[in-house]
């Protein structure tokens, strides 16, 4: 049987639950979902590639169906070199399907075998973005329900200098 692979990708600076909960839901559709981080020089990150990672990799270790890796460049010629035609993309309202329309004609013009799936967040999770988590725990709010422990441990540790 084939294996279908989805990539998954983001800055995930942190990994929010309604990230989880794509990803969750992609393990659904899908029998492997890699969670790629993009390491992007020109973006600040609270968080580097490195620690993004570890804390990813330590929310879902135990799922051996989800890979965490980086990528530099193009998204679609890193999910082909992963052998996926798929990529998994949240969307939270209009204006994330309008941008992400124009990544996803993009990326199928550049590869066309490969296609874009939006999936609709959970109503719970409509509002959620790393943005706002950041935003929120560097003023010293209540992060505990948007983000999984260890991106809770490490937003405490980093805004507690």
């Amino acid at each position: 049987m084939k294996k279908h692979i989805a990539v998954y990708p983001g800055s995930f600076d942190p990994i929010t639950n309604g990230h989880l909960d794509i990803i969750q839901r992609g393990l659904e559709v899908f029998d492997q979902v890699i969670i790629a981080v993009a390491r992007n020089s020109e973006k600040k990150s609270l968080f580097t590639t490195a620690e993004r990672l570890a804390m990813i990799e330590q929310v879902v270790a135990e799922n051996p169906r989800l890979k965490v890796d980086t990528f530099e460049g193009l998204l679609v010629d890193y999910v082909v070199s992963q052998g996926a035609r798929v990529i998994l993309r949240g969307l939270r309202a209009v204006s994330d399907f309008e941008y992400e329309f124009q990544i996803a004609q993009m990326n199928h013009a550049v590869h066309e075998e490969v296609e874009t799936l939006f999936m609709m967040t959970s109503v719970s999770y409509g509002y959620l973005s790393s943005s706002i988590v950041k935003e929120v725990a560097s003023l010293g709010g209540n992060v505990d329900t948007l983000v999984p422990e260890p991106v809770l441990a490490a937003l405490r540790e980093k805004f507690s200098r």
